[in-house]
C-alpha cells in the first residue's frame, strides 16, 4: 500500500478549522476539521471491487491482506494521509437546514493515480466527527453493503457515479432505528470506502453565503474550478460563468441516465448533490419495479413524495437554482447564472430524449410525436403495473412486423391488469411497430441500440435486502454473486436467471425491498 502517491489539495489550499477539539460544534470560516478516523474491534474485508483495487494499484494478495482491512476500516493511516471531514450546509426536503456537514464521511486524501488521475478516498462510517450532531458517526452493515452494491452497479450502467473500493465489518455492533417507530435494535456496523475526484457538493457553496463568508466561498470557487475544471480558462468571470455553465449540464446528464435506469436517489437534498454531476450518497435510494411516477423509496418523503421518481428532473433544476443563489455574490450578475439554469432545462431534454430513444429502439432523438407516445406508454405502464425494466428490455424482441405481447408477459405483475389493459398495450405496440418500420433499419442494429440502452439487471432493493440478509449472517456468497451478475448488466448471462425477475410477491411490502429510511 506504500505505492499510493497522495497530493491532498484541498486540506493544503483551503483554510481549515482552527480547532482540533473533540465533539460536535458549529464551525466557521473553514472548509473543513482535522479528524482521525476512530478505530474498530476487528476490521474484517467483506468484498472488494476489482475494478477500483485495479485503478489504484492493489493486487488480490495486498487487497486480502489484514494491514488492507486495518487501513480502510480507519484503524491505521498511510503515509500521506491527511484525514478531515468538510463543512457544508443544505436544503433538506426544500427547507435550509444550516450546517450539516461529513457527519460519519471521513477523507483520507487525494491519490494520484496513472490512468484515472485524482481519486479522494473517503471513508463512510469511520467515527464521529464535528459535523455528527447528535449521531455516533457510523454506519451498520446493510446500508454499507446498499452503498458499496450500487456505486459500482451504476457505474457499469454507465450511469456518473461515485465508485466504492470496499466493505470492511468492524467487528462491532451499532444501534439503529430502522423506521424511527421506537425500535432499535443492534445491527452489524461496516465502514465503506469510496472514491471521486471530488466529493464538493452544492452545499459546501451554499453554506458560506449563508454565513456572510464570502472571501471563503470565493476561494472555494476558484479552488475547485482550478483543481477539478482545470480546463476552463478566461477571466475570472468568464471561468466561473463557464464552471456553471458545466455543473447545469453534468447534473442534466447524471439525471437523465437515472431516468434511463429506472434509479431513484430518494433524498435529493442539495448537500447530496456533486458538483461534478456524480450520483452520491447512497441512502435510501431505490429502483423502480413496476412503473410509478410517484413511488419514493424514502419513508421519510412517504407524505410529500418531493423526490418521487418522475419528479427528480425538477427537483435537480430546483437544487441548481439554490447553487445559483450561494454563488451569485461572486457574479454580481444573474445573467450567466440564468444561462446556467437555461442551459439544464436544454441538457436534459436533449439528453432524455436522445436516451429514451435509444430505450425504444428508434434512430434518431425523440421528436414531438415520440415523447408523446412514450408519455401514453408510461401512463399505461402505470396503470397496467408493469416492470419497467423487463417491459423495455424484451421490447426489443417484438416482431415489428407482427406485433404482439407474447415477448412481454413477464413485465406484468397483475394478471387481472394484464387482462384489463392488454388491448391498449397491443394498440400502442402496433403504432410503435410502425415508426419503426419507417426507418427501415436493420434489426440486428436496431435491438444493440436496445440493449445498450435497457440493461437486464439492475440492483432492485429486494436482490440487495436478500444480499444483507445472508451478509448479516456471516455468508457473503450472495454479495459476490450479486456484484459478478452487475459487472455486466446488458448481457445475457446463463444461471443469472434469477437476477433478472421481477419483483417477487414477498418483497412487495418487505422493510428493505420496498422503502427505506435515512437511518443507517
Amino acid at each position: 500500500m506504500d505505492h499510493l502517491v497522495f497530493d491532498n489539495r484541498f486540506v493544503r489550499e483551503l483554510p481549515a478549522d482552527p480547532s482540533a477539539a473533540p465533539g460536535v460544534r458549529q464551525v466557521s470560516g473553514a472548509c473543513y476539521s482535522r479528524v482521525l478516523p476512530t478505530p474498530v474491534a476487528a476490521p474484517e474485508l467483506l468484498a472488494w471491487s476489482r475494478e477500483v483495487a485495479d485503478m489504484l494499484g492493489f493486487d488480490e494478495v495486498g487487497g486480502h491482506s489484514p494491514a488492507f482491512a486495518e487501513v480502510f476500516a480507519g484503524n491505521r493511516l498511510l503515509p500521506g494521509m491527511q484525514p478531515y471531514a468538510a463543512c457544508y450546509g443544505g436544503h433538506q426536503f426544500g427547507q435550509w437546514a444550516g450546517q450539516l456537514g461529513d457527519g460519519r464521511a471521513i477523507s483520507l486524501g487525494e491519490v494520484l493515480t496513472a490512468r484515472h488521475g485524482r481519486q479522494e478516498l473517503q471513508l463512510k462510517g469511520a467515527g464521529p466527527t464535528p459535523y455528527a450532531r447528535h449521531a455516533d458517526g457510523r454506519a451498520v452493515l446493510r446500508s454499507s453493503l446498499r452503498e458499496f452494491l450500487c456505486s459500482e452497479a451504476m457505474h457499469h450502467l454507465g450511469v456518473p457515479t461515485t465508485r466504492a473500493l470496499c466493505l470492511v465489518g468492524t467487528g462491532e455492533e451499532v444501534v439503529r432505528d430502522m423506521f424511527y417507530d421506537g425500535h432499535p435494535r443492534p445491527e452489524p456496523g461496516a465502514v465503506v470506502c469510496r472514491l471521486a475526484p471530488s466529493f464538493v457538493r452544492f452545499g459546501n457553496f451554499e453554506i458560506f453565503t449563508a454565513r456572510g463568508e464570502l472571501e471563503v466561498l470565493e476561494r472555494l470557487a476558484d479552488f475547485v474550478i482550478a483543481r477539478d475544471f482545470p480546463w476552463i480558462d478566461g477571466s475570472p468571470a468568464e471561468r466561473r460563468a463557464a464552471w456553471f455553465l458545466e455543473v447545469c449540464e453534468r447534473t442534466a446528464r447524471m439525471v437523465a441516465h437515472w431516468m434511463r435506469v429506472g434509479f431513484v436517489h430518494g433524498v435529493m437534498n442539495t448537500d447530496n448533490m456533486s458538483i461534478l454531476g456524480l450520483t452520491i450518497d447512497y441512502g435510501p435510494y431505490g429502483w423502480i419495479d413496476n412503473f410509478d411516477p410517484g413511488w419514493t423509496p424514502n419513508t421519510t418523503d412517504a407524505g410529500g413524495r418531493r423526490y418521487r421518481f418522475g419528479h427528480q428532473p425538477r427537483v435537480a433544476h430546483w437544487n441548481l437554482l439554490q447553487l445559483a443563489n450561494a454563488l451569485y455574490p461572486l457574479f454580481g450578475d444573474v445573467k450567466p447564472l440564468h444561462a446556467g439554469l437555461e442551459h439544464y432545462v436544454a441538457s436534459y431534454e436533449a439528453a432524455s430524449r436522445r436516451m429514451q430513444a435509444d430505450k425504444l429502439g428508434l434512430a434518431e432523438a425523440l421528436n414531438d410525436d415520440d415523447a408523446d407516445r412514450l408519455d401514453a406508454l408510461h401512463r399505461l405502464m402505470t396503470r397496467a403495473e408493469i416492470d419497467m425494466t423487463l417491459f423495455f428490455r424484451y421490447l426489443a424482441d417484438v416482431d415489428i412486423g407482427t406485433p404482439s405481447l407474447a415477448p412481454l408477459e413477464e413485465a406484468f405483475y397483475s394478471p387481472q391488469r394484464r387482462a384489463e389493459y392488454g388491448e391498449e398495450l397491443l394498440a400502442w405496440l402496433g403504432t410503435h411497430a410502425a415508426r419503426l418500420r419507417m426507418e427501415n433499419r436493420p434489426v440486428a442494429e436496431r435491438v444493440a441500440r436496445m440493449h445498450a440502452a435497457n440493461p437486464l439487471y439492475v440492483p432492485r432493493n429486494w436482490l440487495a435486502q436478500q444480499a444483507i440478509d445472508a451478509a448479516e449472517q456471516g455468508d457473503l456468497a450472495p454479495t459476490r454473486m450479486l456484484m459478478e451478475v452487475l459487472r455486466r448488466p446488458y448481457e445475457e448471462q446463463p444461471g443469472a436467471q434469477a437476477h433478472a425477475a421481477r419483483r417477487p410477491d414477498w418483497a412487495r411490502e418487505r422493510a428493505g425491498c420496498s422503502m427505506l429510511s435515512c437511518s443507517s
